[in-house]
C-alpha cells in the first residue's frame, strides 16, 4: 500500500471523529433543519415510522461533491 492511501486514511478518521464531537457535545442543534427539508419523506403512525431524507441527502451529496471538487482542484 501506498504512504498517501494511508495518509488519506488517517484524514477521514480524524475528520470523522471531529465531526462525531460536534454531534455529541451539542452541535447537532445547528443542524435541526436537517431531515426536515421539503423533500424529505416523513411517515408516522401508530406502530409504523418511515423515514426517507431524499433532499437532505442530496443537499449534502452536492456539499461533498464541491468540497472534493476543489480538493483535487487546488489542493490534491
Amino acid at each position: 500500500m501506498s504512504p498517501q492511501l494511508g495518509k488519506t486514511l488517517i484524514f477521514l478518521g480524524l475528520a470523522i471523529v471531529l465531526l462525531g464531537a460536534f454531534l455529541w457535545l451539542g452541535g447537532g442543534r445547528l443542524l435541526g433543519w436537517f431531515g426536515h427539508l421539503p423533500g424529505d419523506i416523513r411517515v408516522e403512525r401508530p406502530g409504523v415510522r418511515f423515514y426517507a431524507p431524499i433532499v437532505s441527502m442530496l443537499l449534502v451529496s452536492l456539499l461533498l461533491s464541491a468540497v472534493l471538487w476543489l480538493w483535487r482542484r487546488w489542493g490534491g
